[in-house]
């Protein structure tokens, strides 16, 4: 297929994947020059993001009465012998892996939670994109764990209109006594109104939907951040605490948050950031916070067209700017054990694919992989080292560069969620003085499925907008689909189709 007919295949089926009005895709306004400020005042960048995270924090303080009836529902669960199952897509579905690893550091040997993501485990590391498209892959996955009518699905997608997690919340329905839970932060009516799949499932009155809109991210359409942010931390109160520990502790997490000094972050970031410069690597140190780490490190693939974790073997020929390795780990079996608290979950539907158990496994996260690093990259590689000590989490750089998280709190949701939100900004400022966005637009999405696609049209639009020019949102996929064929994994395809509609403009006059 040419470049024009797939342009006419995705204008012509692809209006379910136009998002843009949705509140999630838009452009933050405290955040319009992001990509200057990362060039002159770092410090300043970071309070903005910083501040962006307390306004969704202080917003989400209007739904702890829906997080005090799931948790209500999960205790009911719970107590009749049922089982509480938590799936998402990309960030979601990696935040639903993060809940079930904490509930079974708490609760040893306990299977009473249980989580899926789209792809299963293996894409808790590498993106698997495109699978999220598909409603009957999420049906698939939920039966595959054997739910059944005694369990609860809460099923989470920042957008609201994932097909996976629609298609796994529609199968619950069928299959459980208790009505299963969706959770999302887009206005409710805006979905009523322009996106049928999120219609029908908000209007069926046998699931209960909570909206937890907070509004834009730092980011534009960048959902790892505050959106999965507050998903994670509303779903993961009413699993942990009891009815009346959950105001406290969300007044808590702010207080930690509002506190937290972060000018240390300012010499990480520059030194990060210089390492890529040189064409050398970071190579992650980390123990009980390994799932929260490859969370923020694995979204940056997709998020910013980087090259994505890949197994250490002597064929590799392009290498992740950084990679992971856990504490106290020889292997990829015990890597993984400690990473999930479980051993793994693959779908193996097509046999040896990129789905399989011999793919995931083909993936060493142990300690060993430093040093299979270095010799199979011959470059420089930095540790990067992030830890918890006493009360402290503790992130340093080779053991030069240090930065301590003090939290008067000992609960594990707030620990993992705070450094998520700083590895948020960390690696966000890091990926902008690499110049990856432009203003606060992720001009180096990757469009590998149809969501994506949409959103690089838009980020193109925004751009000509900005300098004056307007151009259908059609004649911007049509210049995409020429564009898309000619570029190379270091090229942003929204710079790339920008430059290349912006010629064609100019050579008309």
């Amino acid at each position: 297929m040419n470049p024009i007919e797939s342009a006419e295949k995705f204008l012509q089926t692809g209006e379910k994947f136009r998002l843009g009005h949705l509140v999630t895709e838009q452009p933050h306004p405290l955040t319009s020059n992001l990509s200057d400020l990362v060039a002159t005042n770092l410090s300043e960048a970071i309070n903005m993001l910083k501040q962006v995270d307390l306004l969704a924090l202080q917003k989400f303080s209007n739904y702890l009465s829906e997080v005090k009836q799931l948790n209500q529902s999960i205790k009911k669960v719970l107590a009749s012998n049922g089982r509480i199952f938590f799936c998402g897509c990309g960030a979601t579905g990696r935040l639903s892996l993060t809940l079930e690893h904490l509930w079974r550091k708490i609760n040893k040997s306990s299977e009473r939670v249980q989580a899926f993501m789209a792809g299963g485990d293996v894409a808790l590391v590498h993106a698997i994109e495109g699978f999220e498209d598909f409603p009957e892959f999420g049906a698939n996955q939920l039966m595959q764990l054997g739910f059944s009518q005694n369990d609860l699905l809460i099923a989470i997608t920042e957008g609201g209109e994932t097909p996976f997690v629609i298609g796994a919340i529609e199968k619950a329905t069928k299959v459980s006594q208790h009505k299963p839970y969706f959770l999302y932060c887009n206005p409710r009516n805006d979905l009523i109104r322009t996106v049928e799949r999120s219609r029908n499932v908000i209007e069926n009155p046998d699931i209960i939907n909570l909206c937890w809109e907070v509004g834009p991210m730092g980011l534009a359409g960048s959902t790892r951040m505050q959106a999965s942010t507050v998903l994670e931390w509303g779903a993961g109160l009413a699993l942990f605490l009891e009815l009346e520990e959950i105001e406290d502790a969300h007044k808590n997490l702010i207080e930690n948050y509002k506190k937290l000094s972060m000018e240390s972050l300012v010499h990480f970031i520059e030194i990060e950031s210089s390492f890529y410069n040189k064409n050398e690597l970071i190579h992650y140190f980390v123990d009980d916070f390994a799932i929260t780490t490859f969370t923020d490190t694995t979204e940056r693939a997709p998020t910013f067209s980087l090259q994505a974790f890949a197994p250490l073997e002597g064929n590799i020929s392009k290498f992740s700017l950084s990679y992971i390795s856990i504490i106290g780990t020889q292997s990829a079996e015990e890597a993984w054990q400690a990473l999930l608290s479980r051993k793994p979950h693959c779908l193996d539907w097509q046999g040896k694919n990129q789905l399989s158990y011999d793919y995931l496994y083909r993936f060493d996260f142990s300690e060993q992989a430093y040093l299979k690093r270095k010799k199979l990259s011959n470059l420089n590689v930095h540790k990067f080292t992030l830890k918890k000590e006493s009360r402290e989490i503790c992130l340093d750089i080779n053991q030069e560069v240090k930065f301590n998280i003090s939290l008067d709190s000992e609960f594990s949701l707030l620990e993992h969620l705070i450094l998520k939100m700083i590895l948020n900004i960390h690696s966000t400022l890091v990926m902008g003085k690499l110049g990856r966005y432009k203003n606060n637009l992720m001009t180096w999405v990757k469009p590998s499925n149809g969501k994506l696609i949409d959103r690089a049209s838009r980020y193109v639009m925004h751009l000509l907008e900005y300098d004056g020019h307007v151009v259908s949102y059609e004649d911007v996929v049509n210049n995409l689909f020429k564009v898309m064929p000619e570029i190379t994994s270091t090229d942003s395809i929204v710079l790339e189709t920008y430059k290349f509609i912006k010629t064609n403009i100019n050579m008309e006059f």
